[in-house]
């Protein structure tokens, strides 16, 4: 059991060294999984040039080999290199959302920040081994399978934990604003490690793994000596992650994450005149009681569908630019990060408008009915001018990345904070593992999809893409209900009407 917790004299006014602390953990989990990002990204750049067009590259300098191939990376030489580039993502991807479902698991029965550096240090040394196949002349495919198994299952370790450092940190307020913005990590590393991995790519392309593993290493590094996983660690105020509200009182009302709760007030001099004893650390909670928190299935099945669709982008975008735009290598890899672009300014208004209406579903809802026809925009008139791709990639980034931004950032911190736990936040980590475990499981789906549709053409993989977003919508249905029937209630008491 962790010591008693030196509660201090109010709730409310925090100590001066508390705003500095939430800053550094703020900027160091922000880095800690940019630098994740970073590490991801190289294979969709790489891919172009493992499978390259050879006859654009002049003539074939060996005799003994095929024309048309002579330039490809084997085993990825083969007319069979879409389902084999599908197949590495894969690796990578169901690792992942296995390894996910365990890693919250440990990561509420681990020291986070130890957790945490060492999946970094890991995830770098894996990413590396990639890269180093291209020096030591490795083409057994086994290889780099087994490379992408590793890291996939390593990876685990950093969204639950950064997840839990920032909701030990921060309460309910202004969640969805704050995460919002802290979440575009995802895009500012996925950006990052497009240009670095384009840096090489057509030089010597193992240095885009390379790299980019050295940087994850180096954050671990920084985390291990200067992350603080709790406020009570160095004698800080801990946040209230609910606020008293009216619908408290009213069993007819909806809990928390079901109405406009940010619209409501809260009183303050309940918390900061209430002494409280320390208390025992309560349990972490089981996988089955983490199941049975109000809204986590529902949202869990949507990140399932909307992840898909983001990974597919993630993973395929560079080199549909270059099959469809028939753009270079390193050209397709920057303008994919106009995509990620989008996903940073669609992540802050997801947050930011769901913190106004305390709707985070009917805000997700919303922004997948609307990235649908984006979709097929996109695919039919993206490619007729450059101002006109860069337009409709920032926007299909936004509303693509949006929701996903929101549900594994602010509605995880909700969820795995809820007041049916009664306090008990040892819930955030196996939470946020669900929730980001099912949706990982899309996440392989998509990239492996697009692989086998692919060669039917693009435009299938666009009709899979908005059948996902459609499909994700739909799971939200019930809680947006609930939302809608909370404002409903909410301004029906406003006006003084009695609800029955």
């Amino acid at each position: 059991l962790r010591p008693p917790i030196p509660i201090p004299q109010t709730l409310t006014s925090p100590l001066p060294s508390s705003r500095s602390y939430r800053g550094l953990t703020l900027v160091l989990t922000f880095l800690s999984y940019t630098s994740y990002h970073l590490s991801r990204k190289p294979i969709s750049i790489v891919k172009s040039q493992l499978h390259p067009n050879c006859s654009a590259l002049g003539p074939n300098p060996h005799n003994d080999s095929n024309s048309t191939t002579w330039c490809c990376w084997a085993p990825f030489d083969g007319d069979n290199y879409k389902e084999l580039f599908g197949a590495l993502d894969n690796a990578f991807l169901v690792a992942y959302a296995i390894g996910m479902f365990i890693s919250g698991i440990f990561g509420e029965r681990l020291p986070l920040r130890y957790y945490l550096s060492g999946g970094m240090v890991l995830s770098g040394l894996f990413t590396a081994l990639f890269g180093l196949g291209y020096f030591w002349n490795i083409h057994a495919l086994w290889y780099f399978i087994v490379v992408q198994v590793c890291n996939g299952l390593v990876q685990t370790t950093g969204w639950p934990a950064v997840v839990a450092c920032v909701g030990n940190w921060f309460g309910k307020g202004k969640r969805g604003l704050i995460m919002g913005i802290w979440n575009s990590h995802t895009s500012v590393g996925n950006i990052l490690g497009s240009l670095i991995a384009g840096a090489w790519v057509s030089s010597a392309w193992g240095l885009s793994f390379i790299v980019p593993g050295i940087i994850i290493t180096a954050m671990g590094i920084i985390c291990f000596l200067f992350l603080v996983e709790y406020p009570e660690d160095v004698d800080c105020s801990p946040p209230l992650h609910h606020v008293m509200t009216t619908s408290e009182k009213d069993p007819e009302a909806v809990t928390s994450n079901e109405g406009p709760l940010s619209l409501s007030g809260q009183s303050s001099a309940d918390h900061s005149n209430s002494p409280k004893e320390p208390a025992e650390e309560p349990e972490a909670i089981s996988f089955l009681g983490a199941l049975r928190i109000p809204g986590v299935v529902e949202f869990s099945l949507c990140l399932l569908f909307a992840k898909l669709v983001s990974y597919t982008f993630l993973y395929w975008l560079p080199l549909y630019i270059v099959n469809v735009a028939h753009f270079g290598a390193k050209e397709a890899g920057d303008l994919s990060t106009l995509f990620d672009v989008g996903g940073i300014l669609g992540g802050i208004f997801a947050g930011l408008i769901s913190d106004y209406t305390g709707g985070r579903a009917t805000t997700c809802c919303v922004m997948l009915v609307v990235a649908a026809p984006m979709l097929f925009l996109y695919n039919h008139v993206g490619q007729n001018g450059i101002g006109t791709s860069i337009a409709m990639l920032i926007i299909c980034g936004a509303l693509v990345n949006g929701p996903y931004a929101l549900i594994t950032t602010a509605v995880s911190a909700d969820l795995g904070t809820h007041e049916s736990l009664k306090g008990n936040a040892k819930a955030l980590s196996t939470v946020t593992a669900i929730i980001d475990g099912t949706g990982s499981i899309g996440a392989a789906l998509g990239p492996l999809l697009a692989g086998l549709i692919s060669p039917t053409g693009w435009n299938n993989v666009f009709y899979m893409l908005i059948a996902a977003n459609v499909l994700a919508c739909l799971l939200l249905a019930r809680v947006v209900v609930k939302e809608v029937r909370g404002w409903c209630g909410y301004m029906a008491r406003k006006r003084g009407y009695v609800v029955t």
